[in-house]
């Protein structure tokens, strides 16, 4: 049995994981995790970078003590954000957070030299404010001493891979995430860099994933008392490993996925990216994928709004309160028909009584106000399969293919209510798992680059294979149009 060690980080918290390859089967034991806090340090947001690479370091030791035969080890993690190293090869200044203020409030500075639909069309990507090119731009506007300094950028899993090896390397995918790319071509943009007045010199070529880009050096070995293990790139952005983690069965089919985390992200996979106005115009946008695919996706509040609100209970309940008892609550309540735009900007703040601004929401749009928590449970398992209605009618009509098999993936899919009413609200099979979408992807890539698989269509079948898979079928579709009905007036108010 061949050992592979994995290490997913989200925004949130981080793990590592041993992957196992055997017969064609994988399966994962999660060794260690870890907190993923971000630090407010001098008015700025920012990532505790070396307490992260230390945690990755404490997953290696204590894969090397359980196991002497590891294979090779791999990192993704969210996107967005970089460092930069100086010409002595020091990370120069921890990575900003993608929530800190500065990059969102000087994006319309940016966009006076660069208009939105102008970058639109060189990158493809969805121009949303947590982006890297707008905390490049933001350092170069104040002239800060790291750009000042910069020799090379890295993005979050770069680093990591640069502190464990000494190369200095970036991926495709994750590089796709500073709106700074040539989806076409698969290469950084010089015509956006060149305008904003960017180093060119900071960025190095991509690197596709499925290569091994080093081993671990000497002193990270002698550090661990570990071997050089190599060190794989995966899919870098965690969202291209999950879907390239999806257990698709049938090519022939059109196909969507869902991510059910705490953010949802909705896409389709498609062979070059999709670059046009009713793209731009409906928050759509095009990120990198694997083995020349592209994902035209889009970002929606998720399960954020139950994490909320089972805050609050606790709060008010002063005890803790399972979702499994959540979840049964919403089992046992009738639909208000009452819905919320998740998208709304209030849905996605941190807010001390989140109950409460689905309540006001409600009574703002004079629908019945759901008061219980299995009425609010079930008006956002609602509000969200009826989003994720109306952004893949509109992945339809870009892509001119009608659906057939909708891939539910992540930690959501635990709440089998909500997978339920996703597929009948979209009218369609909903194939659900596996949660570790994301591992599962970077395993796959670990496999390519040790010669094991050939590529990401064989992964796919090992992934079907390895994990236990639900299927919904879709009910009372005739109620769930009406609905929707009512959903887009809402959307329309």
């Amino acid at each position: 049995m061949e050992k592979f060690l994995i290490f997913d980080l989200g925004a949130g918290s981080g793990r590592a994981i041993v992957g196992d390859f055997d017969d064609n089967k994988i399966s994962f034991e999660e060794i260690h995790r870890f907190d993923n806090r971000p630090v407010y340090a001098a008015g700025e947001l920012f990532w505790d970078i070396l307490r992260l690479y230390s945690e990755i370091k404490r997953g290696i030791e204590i894969c090397s003590k359980k196991y002497d035969n590891v294979r090779s080890l791999a990192i993704d993690t969210w996107g967005c954000d970089f460092g930069l190293i100086d010409k002595n090869g020091r990370l120069i200044c921890n990575p900003v957070n993608y929530r800190d203020r500065k990059r969102h409030e000087r994006a319309e500075k940016l966009h006076e030299i660069i208009p939105e639909k102008e970058l639109f069309q060189l990158s493809g990507g969805p121009l949303d404010r947590i982006m890297g090119i707008y905390q490049l731009f933001s350092l170069k506007y104040e002239n800060a001493v790291e750009y000042q300094n910069a020799h090379r950028l890295l993005m979050i899993p770069d680093i990591f891979n640069y502190f464990l090896t000494g190369e200095a390397v970036n991926e495709f995918t994750n590089a796709t995430m500073t709106l700074m790319c040539n989806q076409n071509e698969r290469k950084w943009e010089d015509k956006i860099i060149s305008k904003l007045g960017f180093t060119r010199e900071i960025f190095s070529d991509l690197n596709e994933p499925g290569v091994v880009i080093g081993k671990l050096t000497k002193s990270v070995c002698d550090e661990l008392s570990t071997q050089a293990i190599p060190v794989v790139l995966p899919p870098t952005h965690d969202t291209a490993s999950a879907v390239a983690g999806i257990p698709v069965a049938d090519y022939n089919k059109p196909w969507a996925f869902i991510i059910l985390g705490t953010w949802c992200i909705g896409g389709i996979e498609t062979s070059a990216p999709v670059i046009n106005d009713k793209v731009l115009e409906s928050g759509f946008g095009n990120e990198g994928g694997v083995e020349g695919k592209n994902m035209l996706l889009k970002n929606t509040t998720g399960m954020w709004l139950k994490q909320q609100c089972r805050a609050s209970w606790m709060k008010s309940a002063q005890r803790e309160i399972s979702w499994e008892e959540i979840n049964q609550a919403a089992n046992s309540a009738q639909s208000t028909d009452s819905y919320i735009d998740v998208d709304e900007e209030r849905f996605g703040k941190v807010q001390p009584d989140m109950p409460g601004v689905i309540a006001e929401y409600c009574r703002e749009t004079g629908q019945k106000v759901p008061s219980t928590m299995g009425e609010i449970t079930r008006c956002l398992n609602e509000s969200l399969a009826l989003k994720f209605r109306h952004n893949l009618t509109m992945l339809q009509e870009f892509s001119g293919q009608k659906l057939e098999v909708l891939h539910l993936v992540g930690g959501g899919i635990r709440d089998e209510l909500l997978c339920q009413h996703i597929a009948d609200a979209l009218g369609i099979t909903a194939i659900a798992g596996p949660t570790e979408t994301s591992s599962a992807g970077n395993l796959i890539f670990q496999l390519k680059a040790g010669g094991y698989i050939k590529g990401v269509q064989e992964g796919r079948k090992i992934c079907r294979n390895s994990f236990e898979i639900k299927e919904y079928e879709p009910h009372d579709t005739d109620v769930w149009d009406e609905k929707y009905e009512k959903y887009l007036k809402l959307l329309e108010r």
